[in-house]
C-alpha cells in the first residue's frame, strides 16, 4: 500500500492548493495541508507541518533543502507534492510563494515596524544571516504569542506542587536551563531528558498535581510523546513549547506556546525558544517579587 497522503488529486494543474469542499474558491496552501495532515505518513506529516510553519522557506528553497529541515528525503516532499494534487514540488512551490506573498502584501498596522526591515545590510555574510534570522524569530515569536496560554502557564507552574519538564537531545539543554530557573524561585522541578531508569521513575510519579511541559523542536522524541499521554491518562495538567504547531506534542497539550526557528544554518534556530523559557521564569517571579527575591537569596546561601 502506497504511504502517500489518501488524498485524491485535484484534476487541475494549476499552482493553487485543490479547491476545498467543492467550490470553486481556493484554500491556502497551509490551510489545505492542515485539512490533510492526519491522513499523510508519518514522513509527509514531517514535511508538511515544516511548510505550515516555515511557509516563507518552503516558498523559495529547493526540494533538498526542504528535505533537509524536515529531517527527510527530497522523494518524500515530490511524493507528498504529488500526493496533494501538484504535479510536482515545483507546483507546490508555487503556491507557497503566491501564499507568502499575499500574506506579505497585507499592510502594517499604523505605528506597527515592518518585520522584513533588514536588520544588516543586503550583502550579509553566513554571520550577519544567522543573526538576523535569529532577530526576526524572536520578533515573529513575540507577534504570535498569545497572552492568554502565558498566562496560563504561569499560573499553572506557581499552582503546581511539582513541574516535570520533558526535553531530550536538542531540547535537553533548554529543560535543563528551565528547572534551573523556577529552582532558583524555590519551585519543585524535575526533568526528563533520557529513557533512563531515574527518568523513566520520574514519569512514573506524575499525578494530578503535576505539571508537564512538553519541549519539542521538529519531531518529538518518542519519550516526551510518553510523558504527555502518561500526564493526561494522569489527569496532570500538561503544557507544550513546540516550533511545530502540528506537533504531537501541541496537540496534547492543554496550552501550546509556539516558537518560531527559521535559520539560514544546518541546525534550527532556538534563540525564540531561550526568550521564551527566560519570559515565563521573569513571568512566574513577578507574581510575588517579595517572596521570590527571599527564595533566591536562601538559595544562593546553600
Amino acid at each position: 500500500m502506497s504511504n502517500r497522503c489518501a488524498v485524491k488529486r485535484a484534476a487541475t494543474k494549476t499552482p493553487e492548493a485543490p479547491p476545498a469542499n467543492g467550490t470553486s474558491e481556493h484554500q491556502s496552501l497551509s490551510k489545505y495541508i492542515q485539512a490533510r495532515f492526519e491522513e499523510c505518513s508519518r514522513s509527509q506529516k514531517d514535511v508538511a507541518q515544516y511548510i505550515v510553519d516555515h511557509l516563507d522557506e518552503a516558498a523559495f528553497q529547493t526540494a533538498e533543502e526542504l528535505a533537509r529541515r524536515a529531517n527527510t528525503s527530497s522523494s518524500t516532499v515530490v511524493r507528498f507534492s504529488q500526493a496533494l494534487g501538484f504535479e510536482g514540488f515545483p507546483e507546490l512551490q508555487a503556491a507557497a510563494r503566491e501564499e507568502y506573498r499575499r500574506v506579505n502584501a497585507k499592510p502594517a498596522k499604523e505605528g506597527t515596524p515592518s518585520s522584513s526591515a533588514p536588520l544588516f545590510s543586503l550583502d550579509q555574510n553566513e554571520f550577519e544571516s544567522a543573526l538576523a534570522a535569529d532577530h526576526l524569530n524572536v520578533e515573529e515569536t513575540a507577534r504570535k504569542v498569545s497572552r492568554s496560554a502565558v498566562d496560563s502557564l504561569i499560573g499553572a507552574i506557581v499552582e503546581a506542587e511539582k513541574v516535570l519538564v520533558a526535553g531530550t537531545d536538542q531540547m535537553a539543554f533548554f529543560a535543563s536551563y528551565l528547572r534551573h530557573l523556577l529552582m532558583l524561585l524555590d519551585l519543585r522541578v524535575d526533568v526528563v531528558a533520557s529513557p533512563s531508569q531515574e527518568a523513566l521513575s520520574r514519569l512514573g510519579r506524575i499525578d494530578s498535581t503535576t505539571l508537564v511541559i512538553g519541549l519539542s523542536a521538529g519531531r518529538p522524541h518518542p519519550l516526551v510523546v510518553r510523558a504527555m499521554k502518561l500526564a493526561r491518562h494522569r489527569h496532570a495538567k500538561t503544557a507544550a513549547i513546540t516550533d511545530a504547531t502540528l506537533s504531537e506534542v501541541a496537540k496534547l497539550a492543554k496550552i501550546k506556546l509556539y516558537y518560531s526557528s527559521n535559520s539560514p544554518a544546518y541546525v534550527r534556530s532556538h534563540a525564540a525558544l531561550l526568550s521564551i523559557i527566560q519570559a515565563l521564569a521573569y513571568g512566574v517571579y513577578a507574581q510575588d517579587t517579595a517572596q521570590y527575591d527571599d527564595r533566591i537569596k536562601a538559595f544562593r546561601l546553600k
